[in-house]
């Protein structure tokens, strides 16, 4: 039986408590007895989709889609950035632009730095893509400065975060927008004017706190183990490295750029040459174009062959399988938790409670995305459930812009073991499942809270 075709009967009561023993088990199975992740993900997506009363012919295909999907997106972007990065250590080019970096900010605003780069690079770009363009740059600069990679890290993965929740075009802000007739510009506007001190209180100063108390090693994956032997001794220089940087950049921006000129109607986004500029802008085509150019820049004008190239870039894929499978397997905990009804039920039963609108918006936000792990999902869900209520209300434009900004605060909140971000972050700095908890989910609950606050405020004055 197809699950489009199967109606859930458990009510929203049975469904949390199923999610809630499920989380727990696999965190009992991965902290307490010491089972790979990959494995307690598989074993206890397989063990949720019968507890929840998924039809037994539909427990397999609902598996495979969520792994699938979630590959789709996560293993071109992470096997493609660990090539690039492979060739940004090896060449001297990520310690080149590292020096630069200290050069002109200093050591003690080298974490400020790296994450003001990573708010401008993070309006183009989604999260997962500018996270991984940007990790060799991060584990240069925690390798020569010291003070782990959580000091230098979470600054940088905060900053893709804020932009990929608050601002458009990112795909959850334009999608509330839509559904709730909100000013597309305006929620740009907002949107960075929320998400640059939100980033700044939760990551930023949060980084820097929790670096000092937890200071992880620097995770040597791009570099190929702690060999460094093959390293080049006359790396290029930084303005080489920045303008490698910059093509992906500038693709996907004029990828995002069309797209959201085609939803607004300022261009036709049906035309032929629209559909191809998108795909040549997409992500992964702009990561590919880029590993190209990098193989060419950094390999063969500096006279590697091409026999030692092809295998610096083959043993840069080994060591980021764990964390594609790993990932792959978190969408797949949360596509069997989204399947088995949990957020519907939970939609419905909050729907009813009668909060004011602007507070509604992110409560049932930030429920859904706890209980089936995708913000997308959360975020779309919410906006769909507060639409009437916006719809028929006496909103202004400002107070509109907050809501959809209220909702995308609740879409970030507490990113866990459901969430396959939770699985990228925690995998790329080698965090344990307990760690990444401490950090990582801590502070996306405090960008929720702080941005739901400062969207208060406006709601407030518009």
């Amino acid at each position: 039986m197809n699950t489009d075709e199967w109606t859930q009967t458990l009510g929203a009561g049975p469904l949390l408590g199923i999610a809630g023993a499920a989380v727990a088990v696999l965190l009992v199975l991965i902290i307490g007895l010491r089972v790979h992740a990959f494995l307690a993900l598989v074993t206890v997506s397989i063990a949720t989709a019968f507890a929840a009363g998924i039809p037994a012919g539909s427990v397999l295909d609902t598996l495979t889609d969520g792994f699938g999907s979630t590959l789709a997106s996560v293993a071109l972007l992470v096997g493609l950035g660990a090539m690039l990065g492979r060739l940004l250590e090896i060449s001297g080019g990520a310690q080149s632009l590292t020096d630069a970096l200290i050069r002109r900010f200093g050591e003690k605003r080298a974490p400020l730095a790296l994450g003001v780069a990573s708010l401008i690079f993070g309006f183009p770009i989604f999260f997962d893509a500018g996270l991984v363009v940007m990790l060799p740059i991060v584990f240069s600069v925690a390798r020569r400065l010291g003070g782990g990679v959580l000091r230098y890290g979470l600054p940088v993965a905060g900053a893709f975060s804020v932009m990929h929740i608050y601002v458009p075009p990112h795909p959850g802000p334009v999608a509330a927008s839509g559904l709730l007739g909100a000013d597309v510009g305006l929620v740009l506007l907002f949107g960075l004017v929320i998400a640059v001190p939100t980033w700044y209180i939760t990551s930023y100063l949060y980084g820097v706190m929790v670096g000092k108390r937890i200071a992880l090693p620097v995770p040597e994956f791009l570099r190929g183990g702690p060999d460094t032997s093959e390293q080049d001794r006359n790396p290029p220089p930084a303005s080489t490295v920045i303008g490698l940087l910059l093509i992906p950049l500038v693709m996907i921006f004029a990828n995002t750029g069309l797209g959201t000129a085609g939803e607004v109607g300022w261009i036709d986004g049906d035309a032929s040459w629209v559909q191809v500029a998108l795909v040549l802008g997409s992500t992964p085509v702009a990561l590919l174009v880029t590993v190209f150019v990098a193989s060419y820049v950094l390999g063969i004008r500096r006279d590697r062959s091409r026999s030692v190239l092809e295998r610096l870039l083959d043993t840069s894929l080994g060591p980021v399988c764990a964390i594609i499978l790993i990932t792959g397997a978190g969408g797949m905990f949360g596509a069997v938790l989204q399947a088995s009804g949990i957020g519907d039920a939970l939609a419905d039963a909050l729907s009813d409670l009668g909060m004011p609108v602007f507070v509604a918006a992110y409560v049932i936000a930030t429920v859904l995305r706890i209980a089936q792990g995708s913000a997308t999902v959360a975020l779309t869900t919410a906006a769909g459930l507060v639409q009437p209520l916006v719809m028929t209300g006496s909103f202004s434009s400002v107070e509109i812009v907050a809501i959809v900004l209220a909702l995308a605060a609740g879409s970030v909140t507490a990113s866990h073991v459901n969430d396959s971000g939770f699985w990228l972050v925690g995998r790329f700095f080698e965090m344990d499942t307990k760690t990444t908890l401490k950090t990582w989910t801590v502070m996306e609950t405090t960008i929720g809270l702080v941005g739901f606050g400062l969207a208060g405020v406006l709601f407030l004055v518009g």
